[in-house]
């Protein structure tokens, strides 16, 4: 038996396992080795979002925002190799020795207490292997402890048909947000709502009379865009789309919210802005146009949204939100291809729901939840760090 030390004592009640790599068979899937196991649990103790294993590096922390090392031992590529082959499935294995990347899900239970569910990325760099790990919490987050606005979730998800997107770079925390808002849909509207994910994350259980089915990409279904196409077959209120990254995800998208579905998606921009020119340039030039004037009709809402540093060491980060609606002045923009404007949209929207990320800056330094010196970092406007600051 080969036995590998990674810096890491195996809990206790475990043996450890043989080296997969030394006999060329692979471990059964979604069983991770003592070692990792180990890595989860302390992981889990610690409240970390992210778990970072990177050849050369040792185990490292994401923890509010920040990277804590977890060992003094820096880890070999062999050695993540080890922990990765414990946790993929044979076919997620397959795809990943094609393209380099793979994405998984798995749930670790022990001793009748609520299992540990994380989100795993195996990845290569420099040909060494790599895992970064994302914690997924067994209960749904609520909106008060997420800091979204419960009017503002009540809107979106009251809305009957359209688009609506939720923006954010990664780790801003999108996922956790959509899990939330369709919590609250199940909850208050007699609806079927589909989700489309790559992987599952947060579990919807039986609840009231609406109907949650999550489909997870890769195990029921090959991609987002055949998600959606197979999905307005089976009788959707509400359709959830993981992320929007290619043309016919976008196209399917957009067409689904077009025919009188409720559609959540979510994209990687940094603004509502970002959103809308990130989403028409995935199609080709000469159809834009026609693109413009569908996402004018169909888009009701753009959230983005940012976890900032708290004021105080320690404390959970602190969500920021920049909110766009579908305005009269708004469709002008988006049909007429003219993006720069909806600035001054979001300005002047106030009254009708919308929030700006400056103002949203402002509130949260005057509640004491963010430092100046923070708001003055994620600030839009520049004046934001001169004389307007000062009156925060």
């Amino acid at each position: 038996m080969v036995r590998r030390q990674i810096g890491f004592e195996p809990p206790a009640g475990f043996d450890e396992l043989d080296n997969p790599g030394s006999n060329g068979d692979r471990m059964p899937a979604s069983t991770p080795t003592p070692v990792l196991l180990s890595l989860l649990q302390q992981a889990a103790a610690r409240q970390a979002s992210d778990i970072h294993l990177v050849s050369g590096y040792p185990a490292t922390f994401r923890v509010n925002g920040r990277l804590e090392r977890a060992a003094p031992k820096p880890l070999t590529s062999d050695d993540i190799r080890c922990l990765a082959e414990s946790i993929l499935p044979a076919a997620v294995f397959q795809t990943f020795e094609q393209t380099k990347n793979a994405d998984c899900s798995l749930s670790v239970e022990k001793g009748g207490a609520p299992p540990l569910r994380f989100r795993a990325n195996v990845y290569l760099a420099r040909d060494g292997w790599c895992i970064c790990l994302r914690h997924i919490p067994n209960e749904i987050p609520t909106l008060d402890w997420l800091g979204f606005p419960k009017e503002l979730a009540e809107r979106l998800v009251a809305y009957q048909d359209g688009l609506v997107l939720v923006t954010g770079e990664t780790g801003s925390g999108k996922s956790s947000t959509l899990a939330a808002l369709i919590d609250l849909a199940r909850r208050t509207r007699d609806a079927h709502i589909i989700t489309i994910e790559e992987p599952i994350e947060y579990i919807h259980e039986v609840r009231g009379l609406s109907i949650v089915t999550q489909r997870e990409v890769g195990r029921d279904v090959s991609s987002f865009a055949d998600g959606l196409k197979y999905g307005l077959r089976q009788d959707p209120d509400i359709i959830l789309v993981g992320e929007i990254r290619d043309r016919d995800t976008a196209q399917m998208a957009i067409s689904a919210a077009e025919t009188g579905h409720l559609v959540f998606a979510t994209m990687h921009t940094r603004d509502a802005k970002g959103a809308l020119t990130r989403l028409v340039d995935l199609f080709p030039q000469d159809s834009q146009d026609d693109i413009r004037t569908q996402l004018a009709l169909s888009l009701r809402s753009v959230v983005s949204q940012k976890l900032l540093p708290p004021a105080e060491e320690g404390q959970r980060r602190v969500l920021a939100l920049e909110v766009l609606h579908a305005s009269q002045p708004v469709q002008v923009a988006i049909r007429s291809g003219r993006v720069e404007t909806l600035d001054s949209a979001l300005q002047t929207g106030a009254r009708s729901g919308m929030i700006l990320l400056d103002d949203d800056l402002r509130r949260l330094v005057r509640e004491g939840k963010i430092t100046t010196e923070t708001a003055r970092l994620y600030a839009k406007d520049p004046n934001l760090l001169g004389a307007v600051a000062k009156s925060w």
